[in-house]
């Protein structure tokens, strides 16, 4: 009526004010946004073709009014459609989600039509508006087509699948649930769903309200289905519940274990209590619903316990006996639950029973979960876990705690609040099968649904050993899988964790979290963690390959603090070689030094860049590593120039200044050529020496071994000597334990006394000698060969006794003689040299004893055997060097036996000071006689050295000038001395460029003659 009286304008003008206002709304419904989107915008245009109809004085005819009114009435359909669906129940609005999409669809069409009729109505009027605008929109209107998202409607087709089907259990009840909840935005937590569920209930009371019988038998399906799942149900009820039934068995007996049922109970077919009680409509006998339905489908007409026969084949629920057992069940529940807590204030064997009766209650009725609970029995049950040393009974605790929590959030939040974390990790290491039950145990209590609890993982990650003991499972392989899936959940939600986990040998999380990150404070932290960890090669082996170096030469380029934690950790890795190419590979080296030359950053920094070049040189790599990214090498000397520069630095800095000196060290071993550079052009003897004055042995060290190799290009000794300091030093370095030391000292040493023989003043005066003969005695091989080449000087000079002395007075004469036993080729060679030194002095050193009738101390009958049998005099190895009395001859023999030509050449002439002297000749031949040291020397004519030949012809001239050897070895010596002789003239060539042919001839000679005149006395 108001329409029929009110002007067209004034109509257009409401209208138009409620397409709008309808519009607005319709874009805030938050379920199935897009359809009512599509609505909201179709309305929006619809806003301008009725403003232009207002300017254009439409029509006030009958067909245009009524045009108005079914446009006004549908529209009005649409608000009330969005203020229906604008602030329902979210579980409502998905069950009926396939319902609104087509309401939806249905009232824009219907406005669609609407709008149509109106413009047909105008048509005049519509001429100045877009005609072909409104004609694509009305016909868009109409043409709609809407479909809910598809996720929903499975939720919605599995429902009502599971409706259809009976799935009335638990499980089912859980799942679907959880995927309403998650479809709708809402978490599983019993607080929240039990909300949702009341609104759920008010719109089912509303559709009650409506008259909407179908719907409200629908609802009240789905209502009954989810409030079986765990998080739906009322725990204030279920509490209320169980008391209700305990007040009824206290009033039995104690001792009662189980309340028999009324016959009533038991089904005539089956003989068992029945589970969905039914009643045939014709004899009221009541059955098991399956168990009747199979009697019937098998042809019987007769009703099954009476026998009479049946009428009436159908029949109904008996909820009334339904319910009767329900609660008879439930006493028996109450029951049981009783005896279980008796058992497990009892002994350890009454534990064990009381936990298999738990389980298998939770197995019978998941409400026992709940009543378990209330009765107190979870409580008892924890305490008893670290209580029992029984791995059984521990194991079955677990294994039941899994079953009473398993889809009951409650009961978890119960045994969160009991400790039950700190309870269960323990068990987490005690044998295989109990680590499962335990990790089954956490597992279930992590989850909610399908989800996982955060704050109960935040309060796992914090427990002690919690991850590491995880861990240890998940690398193990005993129940990995589950392991791994808490572990990864709990770095999800504390990427810290993964350092713990990385403590107990699994990086893989670790630098995981570092590579995948964006945020470099978290990025820091999680490295600072690699810095603090004790890791040994294999695990730095397994860092590397997990990729966390290419991440950490990112950070390098970062902020200061991701310079110092990365170049730390980088200083970490870089001592296994594998890392070392890695570092390399990726171009690390060049960002290193250029950091190492930045001098504006700190200290720390530059220390670092240091050490890593350090590490990357040591173990004899050298310079290997000192490569770009496309493996080129980089200019050495740049490298080097940078480090004296280091060491010109006047701030002492220990940081810096060792790993500077250690890795030019490393440098100039691998590359040589670099040497000379150092020492001559940037002063390195200057620059290093002062490091010898140092308080740090490290730097001590270092610097020793770059003034060694140093030494072997400059050798004057003036700048070394210009503090005895030095020299103390340099000789602690050979009382050191460190083979490298000893080596670096004793070679610098050698090199030293090459060229300034002050220094054996010096080192005599600074008890250095000491330290030299003691080094011989304890270092390597290697430093012992060193030790003897600095030796020399003190024996070298024939008028410096007093040298020789102070040396063979310390005990190097022994030392010496074993050397020359058992020392390496070196060694005997130089051994033999200084014996043969020290031996020359002897016969000045010996007091000469003449005996009567001229015979010397060889004579064995009629000398005194105090005396020297070459020397003639009273010889030791202090006073006067004597071979004989050091026992060196033998080993000096025995080194010709083993043909070692360096060494053999010195053999050969500390062998001849033993007959050089006129007045020795014969007591050195016998003496080398008694030894077997003669035929040695006749064998080295047969495969010595034209060198060593010629010494050896020497001493053998000398040793024929005694009849008796000429007469003991003048065969054996004619046969190698003629086929020598015959070889030389064969081929007219001398023995060696400095013994002519001639001088072979002599030795021959003089073994002929010497042979001929024993003959004739023989005779």
């Amino acid at each position: 009526m108001i329409m029929e009286l009110a002007p067209i304008g004034a109509i257009l003008a409401l209208l138009t004010k409620q397409v709008i206002k309808t519009a607005q709304a319709a874009t805030d419904v938050v379920f199935e946004k897009e359809s009512f989107k599509v609505l909201s915008k179709h309305l929006f245009d619809i806003e301008p073709v009725l403003r232009e109809l207002q300017l254009k004085n439409p029509n006030d005819s009958e067909a245009a009014r009524q045009a108005l009114e079914f446009l006004e009435t549908d529209v009005r359909k649409a608000t009330n459609l969005v203020n229906k669906y604008k602030d329902c129940a979210r579980f409502y609005l998905l069950i009926k989600c396939r319902h609104i999409v087509k309401e939806v669809q249905n009232v824009t069409r219907d406005i669609g039509k609407s709008l149509a009729a109106l413009s047909l109505a105008n048509v005049d009027v519509l001429q100045g508006v877009s005609k072909e605008a409104i004609n694509r929109l009305q016909d868009e209107m109409q043409r709609a087509e809407f479909e809910a998202c598809l996720s929903r409607l499975q939720i919605v087709d599995k429902l009502n699948q599971g409706l259809t089907e009976q799935k009335l259990n638990q499980g089912f009840a859980n799942n679907i649930l959880e995927e309403i909840a998650r479809a709708v935005g809402v978490p599983v937590e019993p607080t929240v769903i039990n909300k949702e569920m009341k609104s759920f209930r008010r719109e089912m009371e509303e559709a009650a309200n409506r008259k909407e019988k179908a719907e409200v038998l629908f609802l009240e399906q789905v209502i009954e289905l989810l409030s079986r799942a765990d998080a739906a149900r009322d725990y204030e009820e279920i509490r209320k519940q169980y008391f209700q039934r305990l007040q009824i068995v206290e009033q039995l007996d104690p001792k009662d274990r189980y309340i028999e049922q009324f016959k009533a109970f038991t089904c005539c077919i089956t003989g068992k209590v029945m589970e969905d009680p039914v009643s045939l409509s014709s004899t009221g006998t009541t059955c098991e619903r399956s168990a009747l339905k199979a009697w019937l489908e098998q042809g019987e007409t007769t009703d099954p316990d009476s026998g009479e026969p049946l009428s009436d084949f159908s029949y109904r629920p008996n909820l009334q006996l339904s319910k009767s057992i329900l609660e008879w069940k439930e006493l028996n529940y109450c029951v049981g639950i009783r005896s279980c807590k008796g058992n497990l204030l009892s002994d350890i064997d009454s534990v064990e029973v009381a936990l298999g009766q738990l389980q298998g209650l939770i197995r019978e009725n998941p409400i026992n979960k709940d009543w378990i609970s209330i009765a107190g029995l979870t409580d008892i049950i924890i305490s008893i876990l670290p209580s029992t040393d029984s791995l059984d009974v521990k194991e079955k605790i677990l294994i039941t705690l899994k079953e009473l929590i398993e889809e009951n959030p409650t009961n978890k939040d119960k045994l969160v609040e009991l400790g039950g974390f700190e309870y269960i990790i323990p068990c987490l290491i005690l044998g295989r099968n109990m680590s499962e039950a335990a990790v089954d145990l956490l597992y279930e209590l992590l989850h909610v649904g399908s989800s996982w609890k955060a704050s109960f993982c935040e309060q796992l990650c914090k427990q002690s050993n919690a991850v590491e003991y995880l861990v240890a499972i998940h690398i193990g392989g005993d129940n990995d899988e589950k392991a791994g899936e808490i572990l990864t959940r709990l770095f999800e939600g504390n990427e810290l964790a993964t350092v713990r986990a990385a403590k107990t040998g699994w990086y893989e999380p670790l630098v995981g979290h570092i590579n995948r990150t964006g945020s470099e404070s978290l990025r820091v932290e999680l490295v600072r963690g690699i810095v603090s960890m004790e890791l040994n090669e294999r695990d730095l082996k397994l860092l590397g390959e997990e990729g966390l170096i290419p991440s950490l030469l990112e950070m390098a380029s970062g902020n200061i603090e991701s310079k110092e934690i990365s170049l730390s950790a980088l200083s970490k890795l870089s001592i296994c070689k594998e890392n070392k190419n890695l570092i390399a590979s990726s171009g690390g080296v060049p960002l290193v030094i250029k950091l190492m030359c930045s001098f504006q950053f700190r200290t720390f920094i530059i220390n670092k860049c240091l050490d890593i070049l350090e590490k990357l040189s040591s173990r004899g790599d050298g310079t290997r590593f000192f490569v770009d990214e496309n493996g080129m090498k980089l200019d050495q000397e740049s490298i080097v120039g940078s480090l004296f520069a280091f060491l010109q630095n006047p701030r002492p800095s220990y940081t810096l200044h060792k790993p500077a000196l250690y890795t030019l060290l490393a440098i100039l071993k691998s590359e040589s050529e670099l040497i000379e550079e150092c020492v001559f052009t940037s002063d390195g003897v200057s620059l290093v020496l002062p490091f010898l004055d140092n308080s740090d042995p490290d730097i001590k060290k270092a610097a020793i071994n770059l003034l060694y190799i140093f030494s072997e290009y400059k050798t004057e000794a003036n700048e070394y000597l210009q503090r005895p300091l030095r020299i103390e030093t340099l000789m602690g370095f050979l009382d050191n334990r460190n083979r490298d030391a000893q080596m670096a000292a004793a070679g610098l040493l050698a090199n030293l006394m090459k060229s300034e023989r002050l220094l054996i003043k010096k080192l005599i005066e600074l008890n250095g000698l000491k330290a030299i003969v003691n080094a011989l005695r304890t270092g390597a091989m290697d430093v012992k060969e060193n030790i003897l080449t600095a030796l020399f000087p003190f024996t070298d000079d024939p008028t410096d006794v007093d040298s020789q002395r102070y040396m063979v007075e310390l005990g190097a004469y022994p030392l010496l003689v074993s050397l020359v036993k058992e020392g390496s080729d070196i060694a005997k060679e130089r051994a033999a040299c200084l014996i043969a030194n020290l031996s020359s002095s002897t016969p000045k050193l010996t007091v000469f004893h003449k005996r009567a009738n001229n015979y010397w101390c060889f004579s064995y009958n009629k000398l005194d055997n105090r005396l020297c049998c070459v020397h003639g005099g009273l010889c030791t190895v202090s006073t006067t060097f004597c071979m004989l009395e050091a026992n060196a001859l033998p080993e000096l023999v025995n080194v010709l036996i083993e043909k070692v030509e360096p060494a053999a050449f010195q053999a050969i002439r500390a062998i001849s000071t033993l007959i050089w002297n006129d007045s020795c000749v014969e007591g050195g031949a016998w003496a080398l006689h008694g030894t077997c040291g003669i035929r040695p020397l006749l064998e080295v004519l047969n495969w010595g050295t034209d060198s060593l030949k010629e010494e050896a012809l020497r001493v053998l001239e000398k040793v024929f000038m005694c009849r008796e050897m000429v007469e003991y070895y003048g065969l054996e010596a004619k046969e190698i001395l003629s086929g020598l002789m015959i070889s030389c003239q064969s081929n007219n060539i001398h023995i060696s460029g400095n013994l002519p042919r001639e001088g072979l001839y002599r030795v021959l000679l003089l073994v002929e003659r010497r042979s001929r005149s024993s003959s004739s006395l023989n005779r």
